[in-house]
């Protein structure tokens, strides 16, 4: 991290077909959502982020291998699939981080001895994906009736040369970026559960982004319940 403390951090507002129709003073892309999209998946979601897209499945709690059986708690495994490829490290690393996530709002004591399975897809990246991923995967979650303590969603934030702060950025923006932070927040009260950090930045910095990214999931926590109401008004 730098050693030189940065002691007003800018935050850029997006505007034009990039910002969201969520509130004034919110900088985040479109959302878009959709639930039970997948017929052989016990849940799915499919979430939407400005051009990024990812496609969720999730299976159990269900029966599980001997060989990964804990007998007090359900066992979780995330599953990245890239778009092109074979998975990669980047890939097993974001799983880790979605994983550790998921494990900490699950309530995988309910089901001892069986699996949770996350599968995730990535349909587009445009920048923000792991963000994008931990969104599918709590809407995933949710439709597959997993009992979880809380809700979570994730939240990018990148820094530019200058300092300035911007939210949910796009690829080209995290490429130009000096550090991009990424965080996971739960619903109730705003707790950090993960973080994945790139680049260089203070600590004051850190501080500002995690400051941004908690006001900013009110409002992808406001989309989840608007989401969710659309939906069950439908039923």
């Amino acid at each position: 991290m730098e050693e030189e403390m940065h002691t007003a951090t800018k935050i850029r507002a997006e505007t034009g077909t990039g910002s969201s129709p969520r509130g004034p003073g919110c900088s985040l892309r479109h959302f878009a959502c959709e639930q039970n999209l997948l017929s052989r998946p016990d849940g799915s979601a499919s979430f939407l982020q400005g051009d990024t897209s990812v496609l969720a499945g999730v299976y159990g709690p269900a029966e599980v291998k001997v060989s990964k059986e804990i007998f007090n708690k359900a066992t979780l495994e995330v599953i990245l699939r890239p778009k092109i490829r074979l998975p990669g490290v980047a890939e097993k690393s974001r799983e880790r981080l979605i994983r550790n996530t998921c494990e900490a709002v699950v309530l995988g004591t309910l089901h001892p001895r069986t699996s949770i399975t996350v599968v995730l897809q990535v349909v587009s990246d445009a920048g923000s994906l792991l963000a994008c991923c931990l969104n599918a995967a709590c809407m995933a979650l949710v439709d597959a009736g997993v009992p979880m303590r809380a809700l979570f969603c994730g939240v990018t934030c990148a820094l530019d040369s200058d300092g300035t702060l911007v939210l949910d950025p796009t690829s080209k923006q995290e490429k130009e970026a000096r550090a991009v932070l990424t965080f996971a927040l739960d619903s109730v009260e705003r707790k950090l559960l993960m973080s994945s950090t790139k680049g260089l930045y203070s600590d004051t910095e850190l501080q500002q982004c995690l400051a941004a990214a908690q006001a900013a999931s009110q409002h992808v926590f406001r989309f989840y319940r608007e989401s969710l109401q659309r939906r069950y008004s439908k039923s």
